[in-house]
């Protein structure tokens, strides 16, 4: 018998194949039950050798940002042997991002104090002066511009190192059944923009109803804003996109829809 505070609940985890495990380990040993929904397909660059020239050229740089832990994941994928000198600034939007580049062995990392997302990291003092510096930031095509296009306005000159690349997700009619059948109470777990608008927009209606019904957990304010422009009404924020940080979350909204 499942005990633990999130016993009887079920937890949609959207992360996607290669970083969810985590996650739905910590969230079973709470009680609840998992149903895995990837949002996305992520993918090595399609142009793996630009990518691999790009990432040692923002090693010559004065700052490099990587914006999420998969960027860190593919980064190291591409150059198994990357090694990034001290000299280099190396910034990462948010904490989960941060422990990823800390497991590689990457020490001095900056990252927000504040909010965990791109703003809370250009809030930080080593991001507002860096006129004519050389600065890359490292992702996947079709993220969000307000980092690079802010170190540009600041003076900088940004260069965009793709090394990973998203893919719609293959849902299945076995995922719809999932979704179906999984216990009440519902909680979703998001941690991408790209995720939530497959998920908005990818499932068939009833479902999308379903999942706008339940307790939405997210890793940002900026995804509790994208989350009420899709109709998303119930939305609990957690600290960041750690693993702990979400768990923590689903029990706190949980404990409030059981009141």
């Amino acid at each position: 018998m499942l005990v633990g505070p999130l016993r009887g609940a079920g937890v949609v985890n959207t992360r996607p194949a290669g970083s969810a495990d985590g996650l739905s380990r910590r969230l079973r040993r709470l009680g609840a039950e998992t149903v895995s929904l990837p949002g996305q397909r992520l993918r090595i660059a399609a142009d793996a050798a630009r990518a691999r020239a790009e990432l040692r050229a923002a090693q010559r740089g004065d700052g490099v940002v990587f914006v999420s832990p998969a960027a860190v994941r593919f980064a190291w994928k591409l150059l198994p042997t990357l090694r990034l000198p001290q000299r280099l600034r190396v910034c990462a939007v948010g904490s989960a991002t941060a422990a990823a580049l800390r497991r590689r062995g990457v020490v001095a990392v900056i990252q927000p104090q504040g909010r965990q997302d791109s703003e809370g990291l250009l809030a930080e003092e080593a991001l507002r002066r860096v006129r004519g510096q050389h600065w890359a930031s490292i992702g996947a095509a079709g993220g969000r511009d307000s980092l690079p296009s802010t170190l540009r306005r600041r003076g900088a000159k940004v260069a965009l190192v793709e090394v990973y690349q998203r893919l719609p997700p293959r849902w299945t009619r076995l995922h719809h059944a999932r979704l179906e059948t999984v216990p009440r109470p519902l909680l979703v777990v998001v941690t991408s923009a790209y995720a939530l608008a497959q998920l908005a927009t990818a499932l068939p209606a009833g479902l999308v109803l379903t999942l706008r019904a339940a307790e939405l957990i997210v890793s940002s304010d900026r995804l509790a804003g994208l989350a009420r422009e899709h109709g998303f009404t119930r939305i609990h924020v957690a600290e960041s996109a750690l693993a702990a940080d979400l768990t923590g979350a689903c029990d706190r909204a949980l404990a409030r829809h059981r009141l």
